[in-house]
């Protein structure tokens, strides 16, 4: 198989790229590495079978770079993923995952691929009504983060409806594992490994009661390669465990893992932050034969464990 990925450097992309190779695929990612460094793909550069295009997807010329690499699947991955700074320039934002789809759906058009799959997100929801929460929960974007993706997830509908794209949007939940950046919004677990390998401080917000749905990035790996080779109709698919998990078990997780005893500080609970977020992924067995089978405190430990080999 030939296949783009978009963003294929990050956390979660250049372990995708890992496991196409790992297949046979030949693979073209396209990324500005504006967020993550030639690092991550350090071995799949090696193999002969990965070809790095720096390129920003919002930006002309993509066409050509999807007409040269003829894929067959394309994973699109890329996207400006923090919040605050969505908040704070709601244009680079759009311009970014709203402008950046469409030129990537468009590009995928042009070169006849048979399959994209698009990454969204849990924030699509906002605060959920019921848990734990169906694709049929109604929307409720609380930042332009969240709006964009959302837009993300109309265009390809529209791109189904209007060429018949076999096309799949996978709404992930906090996505944990090793290479992801400790120093960023989002990562929790990164953050808390970090810290507690350094022997640094950590801190929960609120009371710690606060409730996620942490689901290892092998496992979302596996639901990409799976919504690749399953028909789909444009529509979200969610990416999750089902398992609640308090920010204070979270932390006496990783500090286990990590052989620490230190206790988080509390800080001001965050405005803006949901109290709950648990996702009822039923949809993706069916359509896709996907689970999750890595457990929490395996997954942890594994991530714990790439942060202490990197140190």
């Amino acid at each position: 198989m030939r296949a783009v990925v978009t963003g294929g450097a990050g956390f979660i992309g250049s372990h995708l790229v890992d496991r196409l190779l790992a297949d046979g695929a030949r693979v073209t990612v396209v990324d500005t590495l504006s967020h993550a460094g030639e690092s991550n793909l350090a071995a799949a550069l090696r193999s002969g079978s990965c070809a790095l295009v720096r390129h920003d997807v919002a930006a002309p010329g993509l066409d050509e770079v999807f007409a040269e690499a003829a894929p067959e699947a394309v994973f699109h991955l890329a996207a400006q993923i923090d919040v605050r700074v969505s908040v704070t320039d709601p244009v680079l934002d759009a311009g970014s995952n709203v402008v950046g789809t469409v030129a990537t759906l468009e590009a995928a058009r042009k070169a006849g691929a048979g399959k994209v799959v698009f990454a969204s997100s849990v924030a699509v929801y906002g605060p959920p009504e019921t848990l734990p929460v169906t694709e049929d929960a109604p929307v409720n974007p609380l930042s332009p983060y969240a709006t964009s993706k959302l837009a993300g997830e109309l265009y390809l509908r529209q791109y189904h409806q209007l060429h018949g794209m076999d096309l799949t949007a996978l709404a992930f939940t906090n996505t944990y594992g090793p290479r992801q950046d400790p120093h960023g919004e989002a990562g929790v677990v990164a953050i808390f490994a970090d810290a507690l390998l350094a022997g640094e401080p950590t801190r929960v917000y609120g009371d710690g009661g606060n409730v996620r749905d942490y689901v290892y990035v092998a496992d979302v790996v596996e639901a990409l390669m799976a919504a690749a080779s399953r028909s789909g109709d444009g529509r979200r698919l969610n990416i999750g465990t089902g398992q609640p998990t308090t920010d204070l078990q979270l932390h006496r997780l990783v500090a286990e893992a990590a052989g620490s005893a230190a206790e988080p500080e509390f800080a001001p609970a965050r405005l803006g932050d949901l109290r709950e977020m648990v996702l009822d992924a039923s949809a993706a067995r069916e359509a896709l034969g996907w689970q999750p089978r890595t457990s929490l405190a395996e997954g942890v430990k594994l991530t714990v464990d790439a942060f202490r080999a990197a140190r």
